[in-house]
């Protein structure tokens, strides 16, 4: 009974063990150890098709299929070559680390609801002339994060760019005072 007992408690106590160690630290089953790299963070899909499944193996079922290059999604787990991500809509699965990109992206307010245009400013200031309306949803590259501004670039037709200033707090795709240079 007791070996029984310590067999079903081991996994359970080498996990809460693993969780303790930093991630660079960790060892993977296998001894395989992970990125090293935080986890929590912030990457962007590669290509526009990209399986979530719902394992880290092709054996998994796939949950859901993202059909959007560039869009920002957060690791929240490391398992061998896949990572564990979660989108702006919280939706998580796992994904092949080949499909993902260290490409800082970020979303305008996807949260907003009533698709009110969010200014795209000329300077990290409220009082910046407003060089683009942006509708919520909006992909756009971080170039730089102050803390509380990004400035970020949106990639428009026939090649034409837009740049400017908006606060960190009305992007998914960045975290609340971190800094991105």
């Amino acid at each position: 009974m007791r070996k029984i007992a310590f067999t079903l408690l081991f996994p359970i106590l080498l996990l809460t063990a693993l969780s303790a160690l930093p991630a660079a630290a960790q060892e993977l089953p296998g001894g395989r150890r992970g990125t090293g790299l935080p986890v929590p963070r912030y990457v962007s899909l590669k290509t526009d098709r990209v399986n979530l499944r719902e394992g880290p193996s092709k054996d998994h079922r796939t949950a859901w299929v993202f059909q959007r290059a560039g869009l920002p999604v957060e690791i929240i787990a490391e398992y061998e070559t896949w990572r564990r991500i979660r989108d702006s809509e919280g939706t998580e699965g796992w994904v092949l680390h080949s499909l993902l990109s260290g490409r800082r992206t970020v979303l305008i307010m996807p949260w907003a609801k009533d698709r009110t245009p969010i200014p795209l400013l000329s300077r990290p200031d409220d009082k910046g002339d407003t060089v683009a309306q942006l509708q919520p949803g909006v992909i756009a590259n971080i170039k730089e994060c102050t803390g509380s501004w990004c400035h970020i670039q949106i990639a428009l037709e026939r090649s034409r760019d837009v740049d400017g200033y908006i606060r960190q707090d009305k992007l998914w795709g960045a975290y609340p005072n971190e800094k991105v240079e």
